[in-house]
């Protein structure tokens, strides 16, 4: 790291990197720097001017903060330290000014203005703007955009921070936004027409300083000052992105992203923030029993007798579906162990081995990839699987990083060199590979589902050991380590649970067909394929509707918070499996969540250590040989991979609107 370099802002004197930019200073020394262009995660832009600072004994005009480094400063006098300040009379002139040039063209819309109470421009024009318009000419207008069913245009408001530009062009990969024009011509605009095309295009909504970029399916039906805000973590995939969950009344009005650097730093993706209307859609809100082949309602005392009749003294199987807290897991393992059946999490078939948690998350952490300079993708899409993930490997890449896939060509928004499409190709890699310095190995669940699953991450794990590098397990499914965890796994995979059980007890697990033949019994949120197989249906909470610990793909135990409660007669997951416990009369040991907790972590330390990345012994595979298949990705439709996802009206038009993308245009001759 560079020396420090001493610096004196309003007074203070401070010490910071020379590299640093002024208005990074600033926010070191706790000094507010009004800006609308400038965001830490995007390249340098500096046209809204409107962090303009004093730079003593420098030129007689303000400098704008964001575009100069520290380094730049001259030092004063007998090598005094330079001197900035921030709130001069030639600073809050200049502010002022700049406030009135944007104010100029900005119409009078912040009582209809969905930005509003919200909104940067609103807060900075109070903060460093005057009280009056000097300007009297009519208003710039310009046409709205369409940007697709996510993102809601209003170009009149639009400042030309250029933001958005920076976003889809650096982060999301795309290239259909821009500006054309100078002067006052200049407007952003969407090249031909085009809609965006990215799984992460909703951040521009948060992005964007004015109320020129809002969310359609949330627009007009709430203001700000009226939610509830609680603090969540995501279960679209099992990158675990930190959320946060607004509320009105019982409804859940939209989910916005936290910054949590080590995960997803400050972006969600698209299904991530836009799902909530599916929690509103086809929800299970009471028990029902088959009789004579139709399900009817139930009452919860008949219901759970049903169950508990069912399963007695019977062979019994459980399974964990993709969206399970570890708690309603560890009460699942706790109640079908205790009537001696098996249970399994890994209901799509991954070969990945119990009690080594090497080998089912890896050695490597999510953050890891931002320093790497060799990436190996192995069977893995992450554009489809974990969005925000992918948009890390993609920044590497600008940074130089080489990225090797293993697998089928997909456009994943970033150059990659193609070595083969067939486990043969990572035979010959984990072979030919030389020690590297900063190399991570990423094997998505595609590469393991298969039945040499083993073998191909026996291969993976050879590779990353004769490269010296970090390996990471990119799963899909939420609940999948935390369950591995608490060894909710039996000997032989989902086929040796499921043979010969009489009874499967069914947690959500709604991308497996069960065959017939068994009863079961499904707990969920959804009326998806689970519940239209069961003779059983005990409604249970969706993952915004109750408390529950997550670990994702990296190993990281998060506490999802419950934002709102569960629809109709609905309970909480783990608390109708201690219900049903006790209806067979061998009740689980606890009669409270923090009861559970207690125990869950008294057998599993680790997952009391919250947001904590824990060291796994690397114990590897044996690299056996894999059959000669080409590796199939495991994600095939990106927005219809859960039952809250399937539930969404607007997950399904993205959906349709992706696939009428990928269809070839036919030449008109």
């Amino acid at each position: 790291m560079a020396e420090l370099r001493k610096i004196i802002i309003d007074g203070r004197e401070i010490e910071v990197d020379p590299a640093m930019t002024l208005i990074q200073a600033c926010d070191e020394a706790g000094i507010e720097i009004p800006r609308f262009c400038y965001h830490e995660r995007l390249s340098i832009a500096g046209n809204c001017r409107m962090c303009l600072v004093e730079i003593v004994g420098g030129p007689p005009k303000p400098a704008a903060s964001c575009a100069m480094q520290v380094r730049d400063l001259r030092p004063g006098p007998d090598g005094a330290p330079p001197v900035v300040k921030t709130n001069s009379p030639m600073v809050k002139k200049a502010r002022e000014g700049v406030m009135e040039f944007l104010l100029i063209n900005h119409p009078l819309d912040c009582p209809i203005c969905d930005q509003g109470g919200e909104c940067d421009l609103q807060d900075q024009a109070m903060a460093y703007g005057v009280d009056f318009s000097r300007y009297r000419e009519p208003k710039r207008a310009t046409d709205d955009l369409d940007l697709g069913p996510l993102v809601g245009t209003a170009m009149t408001r639009c400042i030309s921070c250029t933001r958005c530009v920076r976003f889809t062009t650096e982060v999301a990969g795309i290239t259909q936004m821009g500006q054309t024009g100078r002067g006052e011509d200049a407007e952003i605009t969407a090249y031909l027409g085009q809609t965006l095309d990215s799984e992460l295009q909703g951040n521009i909504i948060d992005l964007c300083p004015v109320g020129a970029l809002t969310s359609k399916p949330y627009a007009f039906t709430a203001r700000p000052w009226e939610l509830t805000k609680t603090e969540s973590i995501d279960v679209m995939d099992a990158l675990g992105s930190n959320i946060r969950v607004d509320t009105k009344g019982r409804e859940v009005m939209r989910i916005l992203p936290r910054n949590h650097d080590g995960v997803n730093e400050e972006w969600i993706s698209d299904k991530t923030r836009f799902v909530w209307d599916g929690l509103r859609r086809q929800r299970l809100d009471r028990p029902y029993i088959r009789d004579n082949g139709k399900l009817r309602p139930a009452s919860w005392p008949e219901a759970l007798a049903a169950a508990a009749a069912a399963m007695a003294g019977k062979r019994v199987a459980g399974l964990i579906g993709d969206l399970v807290s570890v708690e309603a897991a560890f009460a699942l393992k706790q109640l079908i162990e205790g009537q001696g059946g098996s249970v399994e999490c890994r209901v799509d078939g991954a070969r990945l081995p119990a009690g080594n948690r090497s080998a089912y998350v890896g050695t490597a952490a999510i953050e890891d990839i931002d320093s790497a300079k060799t990436i190996y993708l192995i069977g893995t899409n992450p554009r489809a699987e974990a969005p925000v993930l992918n948009a890390r490997i993609r920044k590497a890449w600008l940074h130089g990083a080489t990225v090797h896939r293993v697998g089928p060509a997909a456009d994943l928004t970033y150059d990659v060199t193609e070595e083969g499409t067939g486990r043969d190709a990572l035979v010959r890699l984990a072979t030919a590979a030389q020690p590297q310095d900063d190399a991570i190995v990423i094997v998505g669940q595609g590469a393991l589902r298969e039945a040499d699953g083993a073998a191909v991450l026996g291969q993976a794990m050879a590779l990353a050991e004769k490269t010296g590098a970090g390996l990471l397990v990119l799963h899909t499914a939420a609940a999948r380590v935390g369950a591995m965890d608490i060894g909710a796994v039996t000997e032989g995979g989902l086929e040796a649970a499921t043979t010969g059980a009489e009874v499967i007890y069914n947690l959500g697990a709604d991308e497996i067909d069960i065959d017939a033949g068994p009863l079961v019994i499904y707990q969920g949120s959804h009326g998806d394929r689970g519940a239209h197989r069961a003779d059983i249906i005990l409604p249970g909470a969706a993952y915004t509707e109750e408390q529950g610990l997550f670990v994702n793909t990296e190993g990281r135990p998060q506490l999802g918070l419950r934002a709102g409660f569960p629809p109709g007669e609905a309970k909480e997951n783990w608390a109708i499996l201690r219900a049903l416990s006790g209806e067979m009369g061998q009740p689980l040991p606890y009669d409270t969540l923090a009861a559970l907790r207690k125990r869950l972590v008294g057998m599993h330390p680790h997952l009391g250590l919250i947001d904590e990345l824990a060291e796994n012994a690397w114990q590897p595979l044996p690299a056996d040989a894999p059959a000669t298949a080409e590796f199939r990705y495991a994600v095939r439709d990106f927005y219809l991979t859960n039952p809250i996802a399937r539930a969404s009206q607007l997950m399904a038009e993205l959906s349709a609107n992706a696939r009428a993308r990928r269809a070839a245009p036919l030449a008109a001759e």
